[in-house]
């Protein structure tokens, strides 16, 4: 049978990821804040797009747009700029009939005795005090605000004071990884071994240079546990006795309120204990906090909703959230008009489609969040009116059919999104939660409530009476919710609640030791 190759033509539907498709999906998840840097790469690379702020109808090849056009004053009243404004002192005097010191009290001319005379060596300018004589300024003053505002990074700090303490070059290099080495809270991470085996020094120079920089400010940074953070700042302040050896050698016993078990093993009473628990809960776990990480950008909300005159719920946008561009058209139609090569002709075509895509994805992108918002908002009405308890299942399917998207395209617009409401910021994905189920015929329950109920339950129980997981399972039935003890387990520990056994130890304990542990201990 002889080979061939012929020509056949079919018919047949595929779907082609296109980029600008791309670009809108992934528009379409991006949170405020990202998508603001979007823009602003797109503005900066795209010709034809401007911001809706800066756009200037007045400006040769713009055309003046509705948007931006101010009120018309009434017929019969000139516009005030067009005005010449009466600027003589004795003729602002007599149109206002007074005396400008009276009129204007912050121009009144003070009186002598008001005057100042700016330090020796010192020249007063118009606006400041400069740091020379008047005579030798040479007009520029120092940014005194931005140089108080500059944060000293933890490296930075530890790097300036180890150049004072070690003088070798070589000891300099071994501090230099050691503070590279360094996490967020000021512990050092990774082991020393790998660090001598990567710097090919001894091992044991790599442990002087470290117990040198272990004295450095703030005090516990270089630590490599909990334990030896604490150890440090204990030293520095003589307290680092037999006895808070051995407390802080048994933190885990600490954190669980085991006080019998810490007597025992420190050999003091009650009243000396409790003396050092308060002295460890005054010392710092994270002595590097201070420095910090890069402040957390604060969310912003997306959609507010509100309670309108009928009752009923009010959904906008948040119009200071999104991003306003502007295509100009005119402005491309002008470069296209004059002699341009073809090279030029076709990137002008590229950009102003670019152009176009960017702004109606942005108008789909808004349209998506309100859409899917609104839902939300008319299936969850009852956390509105209720709180937390009010809260029904939801998931991301029953959404995406009930405003015709699918299901992906709902799990995008509610990442990273936040609704402002009456009883607070939330984050889009919170209204979406697991069924519990009911004991009988009604409605299912949220997982959300659920587990704000065994918070209730909790912080509501008798100190002598300590709730175990299986009594709340019992009581949750009685409340027609139908829930497993480990599922009861897994919310409590959700809730960074300890268990039954912790809370009674804690809550029988004597009242200066109870005071709960430093949550931040846990590292």
């Amino acid at each position: 049978m002889a080979l061939s190759a012929k020509l056949v033509m079919r018919q047949g539907q595929s779907m082609v990821m296109t980029p600008q498709l791309l670009q809108a999906i992934k528009l379409l998840q991006l949170p405020n804040i990202e998508l603001a840097a979007y823009i602003e790469n797109e503005l900066e690379r795209n010709p034809l797009l401007e911001r809706a702020e800066d756009f200037n109808p007045s400006e040769p090849g713009n055309e003046p747009s509705a948007l931006f056009e101010g009120p018309t004053p009434p017929e019969g009243e000139a516009d005030w700029a067009s005005q010449e404004l009466e600027t003589d002192v004795a003729g602002l005097a007599q149109n206002l009939g007074t005396e400008l010191g009276n009129a204007f009290e912050s121009d009144r001319a003070p009186a002598p005795a008001e005057f100042c005379a700016p330090p020796e060596g010192h020249g007063l300018s118009a606006t400041s005090w400069s740091g020379v004589a008047s005579g030798g300024s040479d007009g520029l003053t120092p940014d005194l605000e931005a140089y108080a505002a500059a944060q000293i990074s933890l490296g930075d700090h530890l790097a300036r004071q180890a150049a004072i303490v070690l003088a070798d070059p070589a000891d300099m290099m071994i501090a230099r990884a050691l503070i590279d080495a360094l996490d967020e809270a000021g512990y050092l991470t990774g082991s020393l071994g790998d660090l001598a085996d990567r710097l090919g020094a001894p091992l044991a120079r790599l442990e002087t240079v470290l117990a040198r920089l272990q004295q450095l400010e703030p005090t516990g940074v270089f630590a490599r546990n909990l334990a030896e953070c604490l150890s440090l700042q204990l030293i520095e302040r003589n307290r680092f006795d037999p006895a808070m050896q051995a407390l802080v050698a048994n933190l885990p016993l600490l954190a669980k309120r085991d006080h019998a078990a810490l007597r025992r093993l420190c050999g003091v009473d009650d009243e000396d204990l409790a003396d050092m628990i308060a002295e460890i809960r005054r010392l710092e776990p994270k002595p590097g906090r201070p420095f910090g990480a890069p402040p957390e950008q604060l969310a912003t909300a997306d959609v507010f909703v509100a309670l309108a005159p009928d009752n009923s719920w009010r959904i906008e946008l948040n119009n200071e959230a999104l991003p306003r561009v502007l295509v100009n058209e005119s402005y491309a139609a002008n470069v296209k008009r004059g002699r341009t090569s073809e090279a030029d002709r076709l990137f002008l075509t590229t950009n102003l489609q670019n152009a176009n895509w960017l702004t109606k994805s942005l108008e789909q992108r808004a349209r998506t969040i309100l859409k899917v918002a609104s839902e939300i908002v008319r299936r969850q009405d009852g956390f509105f009116l209720e709180g937390v308890v009010g809260l029904r299942p939801l998931n991301l399917k029953t959404v995406a059919d009930a405003i015709g998207m699918h299901e992906s395209t709902v799990s995008r617009v509610t990442s990273n999104k936040y609704i402002h409401t009456p009883r607070g910021l939330f984050e889009m994905k919170y209204f979406f939660s697991t069924s519990i189920a009911s004991n009988g015929v009604g409605e299912a329950h949220s997982a959300e409530s659920v587990r704000f109920k065994i918070k209730q339950m909790i912080d509501a129980e008798d100190p002598s009476d300590v709730l175990s997981d299986d009594v709340i399972v019992a009581r949750l039935k009685v409340a027609d919710i139908v829930i497993a003890r480990r599922t009861v387990a897994k919310y409590r520990d959700s809730l960074r609640i300890p268990s039954s056994v912790d809370r009674r130890r804690e809550k029988m304990a004597p009242p200066v030791a109870a005071g709960s542990f430093r949550n931040s201990l846990t590292l």
